[in-house]
């Protein structure tokens, strides 16, 4: 990497020489040049402000999906639907994620998708009909699924030497939000009226304020600092591109999207579901809502821990055993004592529900070139959110056509063992290079 104070020609003109473009130069650094470390800091600040984003707009939903089923006249399996729409969204926007990327910047992207959270949690409780509220609720998690894919991009990008400390910040920050927005949704929605409308529209705020660290980062095209500028061809001809990696020849992306899709079931399922298991079991709906928030908390300091674990480990197999087998015994207590062992059950599955860090980081992993990760990243999350899409709604047919919770939470149980199966699989020491 070149000496920190080597200056181009350019910058040597005074003021009055420099264009716009070159003054941007400056503030953001092309390829080889290091960042300069308030622009590294406000980078961390976005990320961070961003993950916070990242399912709000879904807890918030499940702490008051009683109260909007009772509010749109929603079925279960109405019901089961929307806890599928999460999934879907973010397998289909997710797979844009990349052409986005390379068309207008990872920056750009993730402040476009802050803005889509932001407009669809204003607009989705207003709307007044179920077809309107998944429309609305669709946007919001469009740009949810834009960003999902791009935070270990943009770390990839800007913070190559601590991909397991970053990757662990915003996981961290992402828990914390999703705890965050499962504790207090009830109570403020309480404070402001008892409106659920409200109580849901409330998260936009937050989603807003996300928006103001990206735009900085809006007109950032440059390569990663490290990499290699591609040399323009001659004659004007177009530059030649590396050869595309065929991803899907690689058994260890299968295993991840695998791995990344059951743990995203089980996610899903507990954010969509969890509180009405709790609430049918004789718990008040804030107690509810506090289990759930306990469960995504165990992420805050875990999501920190297990990325740095991880990524200072070969194989990571034995993470994802130990991940496994405290979400078996969670659901088997959530079988046998839900209201009994409600505090324990929650914590164990919050344990459990730590499998998104680590596959995060297994993402950045498991490919050793940028290029590498930005299709890594969206063939196992894209793919991997398809392959969760049948579990909330599959749940909530069984919770109906049942009468009670025995089906459903065998079933979460059920994949908890090829959940472990494809995480030992993608925790294997290689990379997908190797295999393409």
């Amino acid at each position: 990497m070149p000496d920190d104070e080597t200056q181009t020609p350019t910058l040597n003109r005074g003021p009055a020489a420099r264009t716009s473009r070159e003054l941007h130069a400056q503030r953001l650094p092309g390829a080889g040049e290091a960042p300069a470390p308030w622009l590294l800091r406000l980078i961390a600040v976005g990320l961070v402000l961003a993950a916070l984003n990242l399912r709000p707009a879904i807890t918030s939903l499940g702490a008051l999906l009683e109260e909007v089923r009772d509010g749109l006249h929603m079925s279960g399996s109405v019901a089961g639907v929307l806890t599928s729409v999460p999934p879907l969204c973010f397998a289909v926007f997710g797979v844009m994620a990349p052409r986005l990327a390379r068309r207008f910047g990872a920056g750009a992207v993730v402040c476009a998708g802050m803005a889509a959270i932001a407009a669809g949690l204003v607009i989705r409780p207003y709307i007044g009909s179920t077809a309107g509220f998944l429309a609305a609720s669709a946007l919001a998690l469009m740009g949810i699924a834009v960003s999902n894919i791009l935070m270990p991009v943009i770390v990839k990008r800007w913070f190559p030497d601590r991909v397991g400390t970053m990757t662990g910040l915003y996981s961290m920050a992402l828990a914390l939000g999703t705890a965050l927005a499962a504790a207090v949704t009830v109570p403020v929605t309480g404070a402001l009226g008892g409106d659920w409308r409200t109580g849901l529209a409330v998260w936009a705020v937050l989603a807003a304020v996300a928006v103001l660290p990206w735009i900085v980062l809006v007109r950032d095209r440059t390569p990663a600092p490290g990499q290699p500028v591609p040399a323009p061809a001659a004659s004007g001809a177009p530059a030649a591109e590396a050869p595309a990696l065929r991803i899907t020849r690689s058994r260890t992306a299968w295993a991840l999207a695998c791995f990344f899709g059951l743990q995203a079931t089980a996610a899903y399922i507990t954010m969509g579901w969890m509180p009405q298991i709790f609430r049918d079991a004789g718990v008040s709906a804030g107690t509810a809502g506090l289990l759930l928030a306990v469960t995504m908390a165990m992420g805050v300091p875990l999501a920190f821990v297990i990325p740095r674990v991880a990524s200072r480990l070969k194989q990571q197999g034995p993470i994802v055993v130990a991940l496994g087998l405290c979400g078996l015994i969670g659901y088997g207590g959530l079988y046998l004592a839900p209201a009994a062992g409600a505090w324990a059950w929650a914590v164990l599955l919050g344990v459990a529900n730590c499998a998104f860090p680590l596959a995060l980081t297994m993402i950045g992993m498991r490919a050793r070139s940028g290029a590498g990760v930005v299709r890594l990243s969206a063939f196992a999350q894209s793919t991997g959110y398809l392959l969760s899409i049948p579990g909330p709604l599959l749940v909530g047919v069984l919770y109906q056509h049942s009468g009670g919770w025995g089906l459903p939470i065998a079933l979460m149980a059920g994949l908890m063992i090829p959940q472990m199966v494809a995480g030992i699989l993608a925790g294997r020491d290689r990379t997908i290079e190797d295999e393409c």
